[in-house]
């Protein structure tokens, strides 16, 4: 499977055929088409700095010992649900590699500064405005 510019093989990706939950009919009983695919963070191929961010994500379907657990069972096709899961790992994956931009800290201009405090003395002016007027 190719995500961007990391390769990873096939013998990494566990997935086993299980019989699928809902409507269906008779299909459901007879016919294992839900995929149920593993992926072994820890022990995979992909850079160090990846699977740390993968790991770091708080994920529930990442186990503990750090294997990505996965069911697709949208459709009633075995390879389409296959594809399906394949994507969806990818999408996880691909998301561990987008690195979050540097927050730089800024200051309030001297104008933004100066129209909060217009703006809260004319709020202020307007509520004075409503009291009760004592002689």
């Amino acid at each position: 499977m190719r995500i961007k510019h990391l390769n990873i093989p096939d013998h990494e990706i566990v997935m086993t055929a299980i019989r699928s939950q809902g409507a269906g009919g008779q299909n459901v009983n007879k016919v294992a088409t839900a995929i149920h695919l593993k992926f072994d963070i820890a022990a995979s191929s992909l850079p160090v700095t990846v699977r740390q961010r993968l790991l770091a994500l708080n994920d529930q379907r990442v186990t503990k010992e750090g294997v990505f657990i996965l069911k697709s069972q949208q459709t009633r096709s075995q390879l389409k649900n296959k594809e399906l899961a394949l994507s969806r790992l990818r999408s996880f994956i691909a998301q561990a590699l987008v690195s979050r931009k540097v927050r730089r800290k800024t200051r309030p201009t001297k104008a933004s500064k100066l129209r909060r405090l217009a703006s809260k003395s004319k709020r202020a002016a307007l509520k004075k405005d409503r009291q009760k007027v004592s002689e």
